[in-house]
């Protein structure tokens, strides 16, 4: 599973794994700090954002490059640029920092900041598992010209499938990036699987907006969305060439998210575009 559903409302499993941390962390930390009446809540939201914060600078850092064309996009967090592992030890040593100030913090700070991370962590290594035990699906497309095509025939290199649509704002705008990077990456197969539409409306979109995509394929059922477990659009699959799952991406992508994912099924390959 890539989502969880509420209703109208989709969030990743990673997000949602994130939240539901937290939530224990909050409450753990009540918990603890109940009889000493030392809520250590303002202290554990301090930590989430110092770090999510330098998730994201550090994030930005690594890809700068392909930031420093569009600046304003760095303050963009809707293509989940983040590195965890910098993030959750500037926040574990601000909370070592914050409980060494006070003597009464130290237990409900030190409980509930251990039960997050613990329950991040081990979520997110069930996650990773759970990823990397997916194989490619069996699903079988059809192309704009209505001839049926198997996902198994694209395995021998390494492998994106864009599942998106034409009503989908954020589809719409990381398209281009997609086409930029297919035609950049020429060691690396980008499948555009479309939901729910027929073959005139994708390809009227795609005239008008200029776009000359190879690979675009027809999933007129949206099966491949529910069989994956996503129910959120755009979602982005990353395969190797023997057809295992190295990744997911739900949301939209920027050039610098799409090449921090394609550094796990090609890591040879050139993510980075060549300056003229």
């Amino acid at each position: 599973m890539l989502s969880v559903n509420a209703g109208p409302l989709a969030l990743g499993m990673s997000q949602f794994l994130l939240i539901v941390s937290f939530i224990l962390a909050l409450l753990v930390g009540w918990w603890s700090g109940r009889r000493s009446a030392c809520n250590p809540e303002p202290q554990l939201f301090r930590l989430l954002l110092v770090g999510l914060l330098v998730a994201r600078v550090s994030f930005v850092v690594r890809y700068f490059d392909l930031y420093r064309e569009s600046p304003w996009s760095m303050l963009d967090l809707r293509d989940g640029g983040f590195l965890a592992v910098p993030g959750l030890l500037a926040g574990l040593a601000l909370g070592l920092w914050q409980a060494w100030r006070g003597a009464r913090l130290r237990r409900p700070l030190g409980l509930g900041l251990l039960a997050g991370v613990l329950f991040w962590s081990s979520g997110h290594l069930i996650l990773q598992a759970l990823e990397r035990s997916s194989r490619l699906p069996v699903q079988a497309l059809v192309d704009l010209n209505g001839r049926p095509v198997q996902l198994a025939d694209y395995r021998g290199r390494p492998l994106v499938i864009n599942l998106w649509a034409t009503w989908c704002p954020p589809c719409r705008r990381e398209m281009p990036v997609l086409a930029e990077a297919q035609q950049r990456e020429p060691g690396v197969t980008f499948l555009f699987v479309n939901q729910g539409e027929g073959a005139r409306t994708v390809r009227d979109y795609l005239t008008s907006q200029g776009l000359w995509l190879d690979n675009v394929l027809l999933d007129s059922g949206s099966r491949l969305g529910a069989q994956v477990g996503s129910g959120m659009l755009p979602t982005t699959l990353f395969y190797d060439a023997e057809g295992q799952q190295r990744g997911s991406h739900l949301g939209e992508l920027s050039r610098a998210s799409l090449a921090h994912a394609l550094q796990r099924i090609a890591p040879d390959q050139s993510t980075v575009p060549k300056r003229p």
